[in-house]
């Protein structure tokens, strides 16, 4: 793939095309016929190939999807890509958290957030890990019926706050735990895709009982710092100010939260549709780890497993869209991505493509396996 080409070179480039006729009509078929907004965007993506425009009144996103795309939107056209859509409820609520920030200042915030999400603080975060999953899963049974999204979302809340802020949320999660999903609920894709104005009940109570909390915790470690270094503790440290530390404990407490629920619900939910990986995936991990601790090293003898978490990432994964705003004239797959436009990487349909992945709506964990 070469690089993005320059200005003078796109005006004689179509626009990608859009789903009109046939397709047009194929899409609203699956998305009548219960396949969702998913269904629609499969119809559209297997008969217009890999670029494409939507043509939603007050949307109107050209779509990307494939390997090539990927490298494109990733590393090729990247400085002509901005995370920052202020339109959004996602900058609205996360302001200017690492997840919505561009060029140096996202380089910048990365510096002081990185240090807590390496691997080698892994080894510390551990115990915290196995003893609350021990914890979640200990009333569960065989031959019993669990809702395991909402248990992994709790784990999951719990586990961050320890590990990143230092903090024991238990006693209060019943008071955060609506809030946190209207916040979710708040940025999730909905109709303020094409009405941004869109009233949206509750959303302000919600904010201000997150903020509140977070607000609470950067006052009580300015007022006692901790010799550990939590990530709270190394932004205070930093010199950052409480609103944009802030920002960047919403942003992770939303955010990082939320993928790892929905793998780890999905991971649970595909496990127990096959019995036989289960069964395989038990058996190594009793090999690997026994009843010792869990350590680096004994993650390493882990493959079934791993395998069966890129399997559900690749099937299920937990963000769908790339959701990005061109900023200067492109060209890719021989058409023009003009400046302004909304520009959409579709992480599920690139993983469910025929074309690169056999029978895609199998979970198969072998396709990662020698």
């Amino acid at each position: 793939m070469s690089a993005p080409l320059v200005a003078s070179t796109l005006g004689r480039r179509p626009l990608p095309p859009s789903p009109t006729g046939a397709t047009g009509w194929q899409a609203l078929h699956a998305l009548a016929g219960g396949r969702g907004p998913l269904g629609a965007l499969t119809a559209v993506h297997r008969a217009l190939g890999p670029v494409f425009q939507l043509p939603i009144p007050g949307f109107n996103p050209i779509v990307l999807a494939g390997p090539e795309a990927a490298r494109f939107v990733m590393l090729e056209a990247r400085d002509a890509l901005s995370f920052r859509l202020d339109r959004d409820p996602v900058a609205h609520l996360l302001r200017h958290g690492l997840l919505v920030e561009d060029g140096p200042a996202h380089a910048a915030l990365r510096v002081h957030v990185d240090p807590a999400l390496h691997r080698r603080q892994l080894a510390g975060y551990l115990d915290v890990i196995a003893q609350q999953m021990a914890r979640t899963s200990a009333g569960w049974g065989d031959g019993q019926a669990v809702e395991v999204l909402g248990a992994m979302r709790e784990a999951t809340l719990l586990i961050l706050a320890e590990c990143l802020f230092g903090v024991d949320l238990r006693p209060d999660l019943p008071r955060l735990r609506q809030p946190i999903q209207q916040l979710l609920a708040y940025i999730s894709p909905g109709l303020w895709l094409v009405w941004p104005n869109a009233p949206r009940p509750g959303v302000g109570g919600a904010r201000r009982i997150v903020d509140d909390y977070l607000f609470g915790l950067i006052a009580k470690r300015r007022a006692r710092p901790r010799a550990e270094g939590d990530l709270i503790t190394t932004l205070i440290a930093a010199g950052l100010s409480d609103d944009l530390i802030r920002d960047q404990l919403l942003t992770l407490l939303i955010a990082g939260h939320d993928t790892s629920t929905a793998l780890l619900g999905w991971a649970l939910y595909e496990l127990g549709q096959h019995p036989a990986m289960q069964a395989r995936a038990r058996a190594e991990v009793r090999a690997a780890v026994g009843h010792g601790p869990l350590t680096l090293e004994n993650l390493r003898g882990l493959p079934y497993l791993e395998a069966v978490i890129k399997e559900t990432l690749r099937r299920h994964p937990p963000i769908h869209i790339a959701n990005r705003r061109i900023v200067r004239d492109l060209a890719f797959g021989g058409y023009h991505l003009p400046a302004g436009r909304r520009l959409l990487f579709s992480i599920y349909l690139t993983q469910h493509d025929p074309a690169h992945w056999p029978d895609p709506e199998r979970f198969d964990p072998q396709r990662f396996l020698p």
